[in-house]
């Protein structure tokens, strides 16, 4: 979202991290000690992407020696890290206090009653800013006019492509490409350099990988996973369309391993020289741009590709939620509103490089010379993206929920992760499209039946 939902995502993995500290009882009572000298711990959960990997080396020197606060971190990949913070949220066992979640979550989360509200400490910290952060995100991490979580970094999605290539190829990437030019520009790129393939896409089971690139395809190819009746229609004529065209693009002009490349996979591919163009989250391109990157200044950016809907990126946003059972909610905030401030945006600038700045969530960001400045490939076109993004209309249909690449019920987390192995398999070429979509069909009017008579 990669997302998530890289995919996400949006958002998602980076392989395998070790989990990161082990977890300590903290002190009796809330709120933070100043000065660097208190003994108060806090248990956070998170993905680990490389944002949040900055985030761990910048903590202990910087939010703990002021605060007095200790942050034990657990990180784990996109897939693991949802199934662990749903176990714990769902039964408020309270061993985290803190967790990555995104704006699928967030609502579900909320109306379960599994989260704290954080409104009342966002008017409180005048410093934080409530007013800054994107409308869009905002608005999706807000339910019943309570604010449930705060924005770590949010994303869209757009098409990345190797400038230097495209030139050598004698090929033009469209202001606007649709679907069908980026298919025949990936068999073009296609052996453009030594071992290198057209395009990456995702082919990884889960809901946040495979999913979240294709169901953007299906939107924009006229397809949608429920109508506004809530029958199911995935083997219908534009969903199979959309679904077939994305297999047969992977399959011919795609990534060495496509069924097991998510996010992370395609990232290294990309750095690595393997492939010339890859369609995913915005976010991606901070370590793209980032110094020591070896395709750092090659990289060009365009929207998200099309067919019958004028824009087509995702909205997605890996945001921090504060379990209710925490016995420790003013810590978590503070932990919360450093990680997600402008300070700690101004703090990883610094340190790190602008390009790694955890953006996409606050207007200010886009305003600022300095990040302006360093990631200037990337920031207006993932700044376009994100206020193009409606996730109330994503397609060319009405729809029961909201949701631009995930269906905005708890049912879709199960749904999504069933039907994302079947298309994995018709990547891999152990079934066809046709049968994929026929099995998810079956799945998807179970969902429905529960729906169709509220």
């Amino acid at each position: 979202m990669a997302s998530r939902p890289t995919v996400p995502r949006s958002a998602v993995p980076l392989g395998a991290l070790a989990v990161c500290g082990t977890l300590l009882t903290a002190c009796a009572g809330a709120g933070g000690a100043g000065g660097g000298s208190g003994s108060h711990s806090i248990n956070v959960l998170m993905v680990n992407n490389p944002q949040m990997a900055d985030l761990q080396k910048l903590t202990a020197a910087n939010f703990t020696k002021r605060t007095g606060i200790k942050v034990n971190f657990t990180v784990l990949p996109e897939n693991d890290v949802r199934d662990k913070i749903t176990q714990d949220f769902s039964s408020q066992a309270g061993q985290y206090d803190v967790a990555t979640i995104s704006n699928y979550e967030t609502p579900i989360y909320a109306k379960n009653g599994w989260l704290a509200p954080l409104t009342s400490y966002a008017k409180k910290d005048t410093a934080f800013d409530q007013s800054d952060v994107l409308p869009t995100l905002r608005e999706s991490l807000t339910v019943s006019g309570q604010v449930y979580a705060e924005p770590f970094y949010g994303e869209s999605s757009f098409l990345m492509y190797r400038k230097d290539v495209f030139k050598e190829k004698g090929l033009t990437m469209p202001a606007r490409p649709t679907w069908r030019q980026v298919a025949a520009l990936a068999a073009k790129a296609d052996g453009a350099r030594p071992g290198m393939k057209g395009i990456c896409l995702r082919g990884l089971p889960g809901w946040g990988e495979v999913m979240a690139p294709l169901t953007t395809v299906v939107n924009t190819m006229g397809g949608t996973w429920f109508d506004k009746d809530w029958k199911a229609r995935v083997d219908s004529p534009a969903f199979t369309r959309a679904t077939k065209f994305y297999v047969d693009l992977v399959r011919a002009h795609g990534e060495t391993g496509a069924p097991q490349s998510g996010f992370a996979e395609c990232l290294n591919n990309v750095e690595q020289g393997k492939v010339a163009m890859w369609y995913d989250a915005t976010s991606a391109a901070g370590s793209l741009e980032a110094g020591g990157s070896p395709v750092a200044g090659k990289m060009g950016y365009a929207p998200a590709p099309v067919d019958r809907t004028r824009s087509s990126g995702w909205l997605y946003t890996w945001a921090w939620g504060l379990q209710k059972a925490s016995k420790h909610q003013d810590d978590g905030w503070k932990f919360i509103s450093w990680a997600s401030s402008k300070e700690y945006e101004d703090l990883v600038g610094k340190k790190l490089g602008w390009s790694r700045v955890p953006a996409g969530k606050r207007n200010s960001t886009y305003t600022d010379p300095r990040y302006v400045a360093a990631a200037s490939a990337f920031a207006e076109a993932t700044a376009n993206a994100l206020k193009s993004a409606d996730p109330d209309n994503p397609g060319v249909q009405p729809r029961p929920a909201p949701g631009i690449q995930f269906v905005g019920i708890p049912e879709f987390t199960d749904l999504g992760t069933q039907v994302s192995q079947q298309i994995s398999s018709a990547i891999a070429g152990r079934t066809g499209v046709e049968q994929a979509l026929k099995s998810s069909q079956t799945l998807a009017e179970k969902v429905a039946a529960k729906y169709a008579d509220k």
